[in-house]
């Protein structure tokens, strides 16, 4: 299972939100080249990029600080957050990023991530699909769609998607454990997807438990792990070796 470590980025700063709540923001790097090298040098080969900027405003805004970690190396770099257009994807890909998270624009014309997923190839296309009590959350999670997040989860399979990032929003930064009912049941409905599970991993036996999930589904391909790294309290050497 990969673990992806995430750095969010604000204001070209390495922060967390709580539940994507933008008025509940804690500053962990000013400079987010900081955690990118640390990651690196316990053994990261992936990282998890979300501009949360982007996410609220639908414009991409912290591509310096993009380009900063991408001059790092060594590792595959996947960025969301604020991916609306055609120009920002192709911008966002000419930079040498592996792959590119769209939610929003994926949930608002689903056709559209068919024709970018012709075009740029499925490994380059990620679907993010942030749920909240089943159903999908957009623009930066500030609102919730009626749309339930498995059968729009089923719907890019449809279209070509081959990742998905699935994001429990209830757990995300609660550090309370993944919900891995909802992860189960998102590998379940996608076979042909690869499955990224994100949200609520606090510990080294959450791992284990999502690592377990794997053996049972094998497109259980990754997750996410944010706050745990920035409160330590799960040591990414560790779980990587």
């Amino acid at each position: 299972m990969t673990i992806y470590p995430a750095i969010d980025l604000k204001g070209g700063r390495c922060v967390r939100l709580f539940q994507g709540k933008s008025d509940q923001e804690t500053v962990y790097y000013n400079d987010p080249r900081v955690p990118a090298r640390e990651w690196l040098e316990q053994g990261a080969t992936h990282l998890h990029l979300v501009d949360l900027d982007g996410a609220f405003s639908g414009n991409s805004e912290n591509l310096n600080a993009v380009k900063s970690i991408l001059s790092i190396g060594g590792m595959k770099v996947q960025l969301g957050g604020g991916m609306r257009n055609h120009e920002a994807i192709e911008n966002a890909l000419d930079l040498g990023l592996s792959r590119i998270i769209l939610g929003t624009s994926a949930c608002e014309n689903p056709s559209w991530i068919g024709e970018l997923i012709k075009q740029f190839g499925p490994d380059k296309i990620v679907i993010g699909i942030d749920a909240r009590d089943g159903f999908v959350a957009t623009k930066g999670w500030v609102e919730i769609s009626q749309i339930s997040a498995l059968e729009f989860a089923k719907e890019m399979e449809n279209q070509g998607a081959r990742w998905i990032i699935h994001t429990d929003v209830a757990t995300d930064g609660a550090m309370k454990g993944p919900n891995l009912s909802a992860q189960e049941k998102m590998a379940a409905v996608v076979p042909n997807c690869k499955v990224i599970a994100s949200g609520g991993v606090s510990s080294k036996e959450d791992i284990e438990d999502l690592r377990n999930l794997a053996l049972k589904f094998e497109n259980l391909e990754g997750v996410i792990v944010g706050k745990a790294l920035y409160e330590k309290t799960v040591s990414l050497r560790e779980v990587i070796s």
